[in-house]
């Protein structure tokens, strides 16, 4: 029943930054891990970061470690991921997705650990 819409997508020069949003509808994913995911033209689909159903554990790829920061709020059913010093090899689309898979384990960090997935925001960051 859930579904999750992602938003806040654009085009933005590089350094400059996004605030990409989650929302959920239908059944509340509070008690949820969330995942970002991104995927670039002729790419694998790559893992961006996740959060824990609290929102008090996080975890970042290496290569959007110190620039991306991945909150959420239960009240709202939302999850942000906040964009900076953005990169023109950060162009993608931007999916999130929410599973009962424990955020600190392997499969958090992976496309397995999730079966809700949103529709994707494209992030485009120009050079």
């Amino acid at each position: 029943q859930v579904q999750l819409v992602e938003s806040g997508g654009g085009l933005v020069q590089a350094g400059g930054s996004l605030r990409l949003s989650c929302a959920a509808s239908g059944r509340t994913t509070s008690t949820y891990t969330i995942g970002w995911f991104r995927q670039a033209p002729g790419k694998e689909r790559e893992f961006v970061a996740t959060i824990s159903w609290s929102g008090g554990s996080t975890y970042y790829a290496d290569s959007v470690k110190g620039r991306f920061t991945i909150s959420r709020d239960n009240a709202k059913n939302t999850v942000y991921l906040q964009m900076n010093s953005l990169k023109p090899e950060d162009t993608a689309l931007y999916y999130c997705a929410a599973g009962r898979t424990y955020y600190g384990s392997s499969a958090a960090r992976s496309s397995e650990g999730y079966d809700r997935w949103g529709q994707g925001t494209q992030v485009t960051v120009s050079s």
